[in-house]
């Protein structure tokens, strides 16, 4: 290749070609144009004239030179001429490219694989071999692949599968591959890095300098490397800790807290002073609102380290208290209350009150403190509450021992044991160990806790299976039993001091936190049980299928567990008991990479691709051909004659589709909207097939799931229905014409920029002529009063770009609404997510047929359809998996069906009305 500044050729042999320009000129300028027929007058005006000296005429040179611009042009076509070229070669020998595609890569991982695709084409131009290596572990496992030499086109195939990992990099592991590694000659190295040194980024610099010139594309990133720390729960709510690799420059991101169904639940601020590395936020919610938290993620990071998932460690279960002795319940030391709440307080959210007053509200658990008499309606309150998950633990006392109520474990003896009574020990009981199959398992008992005096237990054959807990001589001191999804608990002894020193001790409050987990379902607080991977979070943050390399953990190795092919970050276990694993636990530090080679070149991301400027030159050649070809029509005079004047009506249509055709490769350069290239070429593919179209945000990643998703659907609708829809297109609202697509799927993003007024004005034509426009905000807010209300992710960006459109009123969709059997009958209109609202037009307009031109909704729907090279779902759904994706691609057809035909359903349902009023 020879580069000119920025430009260059990638053939530049064939330039010699020009060198023949003299003998073209010459061959041109001897031949004559073609002879003209010309009337001769009559034969007798011959006679008598002198025959004079004949000269062979010549071409004009005004044609001679478009000749010869012709052939000029053509040459440097066939040279291949890029504008902006990537660096070339230098080195003889092969190109190596090292790929850093753990979690931090994930941020601008376009922009990587971008670069990537610019260094295959240049290895490609000079008929080099590649070879390709990536620094995270694979997730079959072991450490990175070996060097193996493979063509540039092979390469390339394998760039179009490379995906991040939700792990770090071993850069470690490449380091021991590439001591072996024998290279004939010096080879082009390039390192794609993700800026993070892991404490090899050193090495592998020095060991890549060995290979050849290294150039390392490190700067450029989007914003410096963030990650998720582990959040910590207190009484007053969660902390939120944020690290960032570059701390030069002053800061400000947001925290959201998002609920198990993906709604944004709280959003706060944090701000990084200059040489911050680590920030903090509280996040102080009400405690029905944290309970539903499911996971924290930093806002516009779209990769795993932005993530932090949630279990039952981190929610605080609202617990009731009653107390059956009211009147000394706020006395401090002697009231039943007073060291249940101080055991309870640190990790729960306390409520006093009757039992009907708690059960009316959400609860978790519920302490009754001797509690003895219960009214049959609060006895009928309670058992529907332990039967749907709800967990009573009753204390014994005095009123107990007289009069136990029914609603226990076990049968109780009438009275009690007591020190010095009839049914006495000498001296206070210790507790024994706790059984390895209770929820107390693994819990140390103290040796000063002793218990003074009990009620006690009836004998039965399943007393054993119902106790938990028991004093040294075998007597049942904590017994329980599991009702429905709930659990019915007994303590045999006081909540307070006046029985036993159980209250006394930190046993107590870890037996209490123990039950309050129960409430979920969660039995062991930890021990040996292996927790299957249940939901496995991918490089984008993204909660997916676990990998096929995944393997269990148990409860008590997942704190302490690294994050890797073997164990990927996010959920085990199973939906009633699971255990978040967080990539920010594993990561020690961010630090960014120093300390490289002097000789090292540095590169940013994102700069511009190579341009190929040969079908734009083939385009100029076809014109001035065609231009000849008007002269040499002119000269003979052909354009005067019948023929003629047909030849050029036709030649100005036979350069369009010649333009066309040529420019064709120029065209497939552009953005990768599907079809790219000028208005006129997206025009006329869009009017020779019916196509959808996507409105183009300026997100990649949005864009790219935008395509696929219609491209799934596209498929869908050709596949089950008998319209064919053509390949989607991205459309710009600034520049192309709207009226060729039935609908437009609209994902609002925060990047985009407010249409101009322009295009304000497109778009309201658009909407009114009969064109339908799906909004999704993506965000799966709830949408129960108003499609736009603040404090939800995406609103803002639909208020943005709908303020100068001419929105009709909006009500949630209908049961009736044709949409809902346009070709399937359905009931809801899921996407990637559900449980959001559906809004359609409000009041029926005549002029459009009935048609609601705008409908706008949450659940991210080109996600639930977008699928990839191969045919298969790129993204889960959650939470109703394949079924969930069969219904949002039912719904998906019914947009297109209702787009197409428009209230064509609705209208059959009058078809008898219709007959009657024409006499039939």
């Amino acid at each position: 290749m020879w580069t000119l500044g920025s430009f260059a050729f990638a053939a530049p042999g064939l330039l010699l070609a020009l060198l023949a320009l003299p003998a073209i000129w010459w061959l041109l300028r001897i031949t004559p144009p073609a002879p003209q027929m010309v009337r001769f007058p009559a034969i007798r005006l011959l006679f008598g004239l002198t025959p004079q000296e004949e000269t062979p005429a010549h071409s004009p040179l005004w044609l001679l030179l478009l000749r010869l611009l012709m052939a000029a042009l053509l040459i440097l076509a066939l040279a291949q001429p890029l504008l902006h070229p990537s660096a070339g070669l230098a080195e003889p020998g092969p190109v190596v490219a090292v790929v850093d595609d753990g979690w931090a890569a994930a941020r601008d991982w376009e922009a990587r694989r971008n670069t990537l695709e610019s260094i295959l084409d240049a290895a490609e131009r000079e008929g080099r071999e590649v070879m390709l290596l990536t620094t995270a572990p694979s997730e079959q496992g072991g450490a990175v692949r070996s060097p193996e030499p493979t063509t540039a086109d092979d390469a390339r195939r394998a760039v179009g599968a490379l995906e991040p990992k939700p792990w770090p990099t071993d850069r470690a592991a490449l380091v021991e591959r590439l001591e072996g590694l024998q290279i004939d000659g010096r080879a082009n190295v390039y390192w794609l890095s993700d800026g993070l040194d892991d404490g090899a980024a050193r090495q592998l610099a020095a060991r890549l300098s060995q290979l050849g010139p290294l150039r390392v594309f490190i700067k450029g990133a989007v914003l410096p490397a963030m990650l998720m720390r582990q959040p910590e729960s207190d009484a007053s709510g969660l902390l939120a800790r944020v690290s960032r690799s570059h701390t030069v420059a002053a800061q400000a991101i947001q925290v959201l807290a998002r609920g198990a169904d993906g709604r944004v639940l709280a959003r706060e601020p944090l701000i990084f002073d200059s040489g911050d590395a680590e920030g903090s936020v509280r996040l102080e919610l009400p405690p029905e609102v944290r309970n539903r938290l499911a996971r924290l993620e930093i806002a516009d990071q779209r990769h795993a380290g932005a993530v932090a998932l949630l279990d039952e460690r981190w929610r605080r279960r609202p617990v009731g208290m009653v107390s059956g002795t009211p009147a000394g319940a706020d006395q401090p030391l002697l009231g039943n209350l007073f060291y249940l709440e101080r055991a309870l307080a640190p990790f729960t959210e306390l409520r006093r009150g009757g039992i009907l007053e708690l059960l009316g509200r959400e609860i978790a658990v519920i302490a009754l403190a001797d509690v003895a008499a219960i009214n049959p309606a609060e006895r009928a309150a309670l058992e529907t509450w332990i039967q749907e998950g709800g967990v009573l633990v009753r204390f014994a006392g005095p009123e107990t021992a007289r009069e136990a109520d029914t609603l226990l474990p076990v049968r109780l003896r009438a009275g009690d044991r007591i020190l010095g009574g009839a049914m006495s020990w000498s001296e206070p009981a210790p507790l024994a160990s706790f059984p390895l199959t209770g929820p107390f398992r693994n819990l140390e008992v103290p040796e000063e806790v002793v218990v003074r005096r009990q009620v006690l237990a009836e004998p039965s054959l399943d007393l054993a299976g119902k106790t938990w807990a028991r004093l040294a001589d075998g007597t049942p001191i904590v017994t329980g039993e599991h009702r429905g999804e709930g659990w019915l608990v007994l303590f045999h002894t006081t909540a307070n001091g006046d029985w036993s020193s159980l209250p006394l001790s930190g046993l107590f409050v870890n037996m209490l936190r123990r039950i309050v987990e129960l409430s979920h379902g969660i039995v062991e607080g930890g021990g040996a049980v292996p927790l299957n991977p249940l939901l496995s979070v991918d490089a984008f943050g993204d909660l997916a299928e676990p990998p096929a390399s995944a393997r269990p953990l148990t409860a008590d190795e997942i704190g302490a567990a690294t994050v890797g092919p073997d164990h990927p970050p996010g959920f085990y276990g199973t939906n009633a008991m699971r255990r978040a694993l967080n990539l920010g636990a594993s990561v020690d530090s961010l630090q960014p990479i120093t300390g490289l080679p002097a000789s090292a070149a540095q590169f940013p991301y994102g700069g511009r691709s190579p341009t190929s400027l040969m079908p734009w030159l083939l385009a100029i050649v076809l014109l001035l051909a065609t231009a000849d070809v008007f002269a040499s029509l002119h000269l003979r005079g052909l354009l005067r004659r019948p023929a003629g004047v047909a030849i050029v009506r036709a030649l100005p249509l036979l350069f369009a589709v010649s333009m066309l055709t040529a420019a064709a490769p120029a065209f497939a350069q552009g953005s990768g909207a599907g079809v790219a290239g000028s208005p006129q070429a997206r025009a006329l593919a869009a009017t020779l097939d019916t196509r959808l179209g996507y409105i183009v945000t300026g997100n990649e990643r949005v864009d790219t799931t935008s395509r696929a998703g219609l491209i799934g659907l596209s498929q869908n609708v050709n596949d089950r229905t008998a319209a064919q829809l053509a390949e989607p297109m991205g459309v710009d609202v600034e520049a192309d014409d709207l009226a060729f697509f039935p609908l437009l799927y609209w994902p609002t993003v925060s990047e985009q920029p407010t249409p101009s007024p322009e295009a304000f004005r497109r778009l309201n034509e658009y909407l009114e002529f009969g064109g339908i426009i799906l909004f999704d905000t993506r965000d799966r807010n709830s949408g129960a009063t108003n499609p736009f209300s603040s404090g939800r992710d995406g609103i803002d960006a639909l208020r943005r770009v709908t303020a100068g459109l001419h929105m009709p009123a909006l009500a949630p969709i209908p049961e009736d609404h044709v949409l809902s059997r346009s070709f399937y009958l359905l009931q809801d209109f899921p996407g990637r997510w559900t449980g959001s609202g559906l809004w359609v037009q409000r009041d029926v307009d005549r002029a459009n047929d009935s048609v609601s031109s705008v409908i706008i909704g949450s659940h991210d729907w080109g996600g639930a359809w977008a699928v990839g090279a191969d045919g298969r779902p790129l993204y889960p759904v959650v939470p109703g998996g394949s079924r969930q994706r069969e219904i949002a691609y039912r719904f998906g057809i019914n947009l297109v069906m209702y787009a197409l035909t428009g209230n064509y359903k609705g209208d059959q349902v009058h078809v008898p009305i219709i007959l009657e009023r024409l006499g039939q």
